[in-house]
């Protein structure tokens, strides 16, 4: 019994000690991706300053480099998908997870992971063959029929900012969907069974107590989403248009970050190009790790809003208030 108690605390000091070497080497890896973008970027920073975020100008025959329509597509098109995808991707988890039939909730959670293993360039061609062509035969009839509005103003190709929303919300949901149906298996079983015996139905079970206790992880699998739009390079620059211009139609061509990237960056030859092509990923990088750093302090916010922990039920009223 001793030597086996030895053996099990070698082992647990072993995967102790790999797990600290693991997150010591995701850190330098992450110092050196920045160590590398900067000094790539050094030349670009240089010349343009803090202008390169803010200008709108890429043009590089002449030497002019400005990222704002690179991220303003990346952003713009991310949200939007995020917009789309979401909540058909909780209604899916919910059903798979809560409402749906027991036969069928297997099958479902088969395509939704088969459909997030589906390669990104696949979803590129079916917006290139089948989602322009229809966007750009809606676009005069929706912009007709809201007045011209500057939002939906048309005519378009077909390829846009909204064709790129499109197809990356059918990217994500998928991987949303996986997400949050996982967080909401693992509610307690205990947590359910307390509000049906309060008397609600599935869906205020769902509603007062599956949802609230789930809910970090919920916003978890949003910022898996939208990390994952944001990166997205394949499919979004085959619909988006590739167009370094700014438009406040959704109907227009946009250009996204990791796009002009993947554009640009293998046949880039001078090296205020290349550099300023390094700023473009070193921005981005920044500005992802930013806003994955204020979700978090978001959700932290909320967890100290909880007192003493978390709630074995749902109240009474609230059930008989939801009825």
């Amino acid at each position: 019994m001793s030597e086996r108690r030895v053996q099990d605390s070698a082992l647990g000091a072993g995967l102790r000690y790999g797990a600290q070497l693991a997150s010591a080497g995701l850190v330098v890896a992450l110092v050196v991706i920045f160590v590398v973008l900067a000094k790539g970027s050094k030349m670009s920073i240089n010349v343009f300053g803090l202008g390169f975020v803010a200008g709108t100008e890429w043009d590089p025959m002449h030497g002019q480099f400005g990222a704002l329509p690179f991220l303003f597509g990346t952003f713009l098109s991310s949200a939007l998908a995020l917009l789309l995808a979401v909540p058909g991707a909780f209604l899916v988890a919910a059903y798979v997870a809560e409402l749906g039939p027991r036969r069928l909730r297997g099958p479902v959670g088969a395509l939704l992971e088969t459909l997030a293993a589906v390669p990104s360039v696949v979803y590129g061609m079916w917006g290139v063959f089948v989602l322009a062509p229809a966007l750009r035969t809606a676009a005069p009839v929706v912009s007709s029929a809201t007045g011209n509005s500057a939002l939906l103003r048309g005519p378009s190709q077909g390829v846009s900012m909204l064709a790129a929303a499109f197809v990356l919300a059918l990217m994500v949901l998928p991987t949303v969907a996986t997400v949050m149906r996982d967080v909401l298996l693992a509610v307690p079983q205990g947590l359910r069974e307390a509000g049906q015996a309060l008397g609600g139905t599935e869906w205020e079970v769902l509603r007062h107590v599956v949802v609230p206790h789930a809910r970090r992880g919920l916003f978890a699998a949003v910022m898996l989403g939208f990390g994952r739009a944001v990166g997205e390079t394949m499919a979004v620059t085959m619909v988006i248009g590739n167009s370094a211009e700014i438009s406040g139609s959704l109907f227009a061509p946009g250009y996204t970050a990791a796009s002009v990237l993947a554009n640009e960056l293998p046949h880039a030859s001078d090296p205020l190009h290349v550099s300023a092509l390094h700023e473009v990923a070193l921005v981005l990088v920044v500005v992802t790790l930013a806003f994955n750093l204020g979700a978090h302090g978001i959700v932290r916010r909320t967890l100290r809003r909880k007192t003493a922990g978390l709630s074995t039920g749902p109240a009474d009223g609230e059930l008989g208030g939801a009825r």
